[in-house]
């Protein structure tokens, strides 16, 4: 089971179990959802298209089959000047080789979040049309590139999710 141990949310619920579920559901079909922590009707109608086009009954609640079809919701780690690691370096090289010169590149893929990779890091957030802080957060991971359902997350590996 992708999201084990989540408890049933519904429209009005909030926190981190809704933003589990927002971002399971953005790893869908759902690109344009906002990961914010709140069940409003966006969300619900969110739950309800993924329970129609799953095949689950459709009520706009997360519960167990919901869960359970879901994509991990897990969190991608935040990233900020002052962040090291295998992460760090694979943001790096992506924001490298996806450039075209549409944001400045940050240097060397080295697993350092210096000067460099948030300036590259503020300008990919220009481009994609989010908070321009310098911090890879939800907002950023879930910019879209090229298109299609490929994101920043996507390239730069599911496999950092936090559990």
């Amino acid at each position: 089971m992708p999201n084990p141990g989540q408890p049933t949310i519904r429209l009005g619920d909030k926190g981190e179990h809704v933003r589990y579920a927002q971002r399971g559901l953005r790893r869908s079909e759902s690109q344009n959802l906002v990961v914010d922590g709140i069940f409003g009707p966006q969300t619900e109608e969110q739950v309800r298209d993924f329970q129609q086009g799953m095949s689950l009954p459709v009520d706009g609640i997360v519960g167990p089959a919901t869960w359970n079809a879901l994509p991990d919701g897990a969190p991608m780690p935040i990233l900020r000047e002052g962040s090291t690691g295998p992460v760090v370096a694979s943001l790096q090289q992506v924001l490298t080789e996806l450039s075209n010169g549409r944001w400045p590149t940050p240097g060397a893929a080295d697993g350092v979040f210096g000067p460099l990779t948030r300036k590259s890091v503020v300008g990919f957030q220009q481009w994609g049309d989010v908070a321009q802080d310098g911090v890879v957060g939800d907002q950023t991971w879930f910019v879209r590139i090229d298109g299609m359902m490929a994101t920043l997350e996507s390239y730069v590996g599911l496999q950092y999710l936090q559990r």
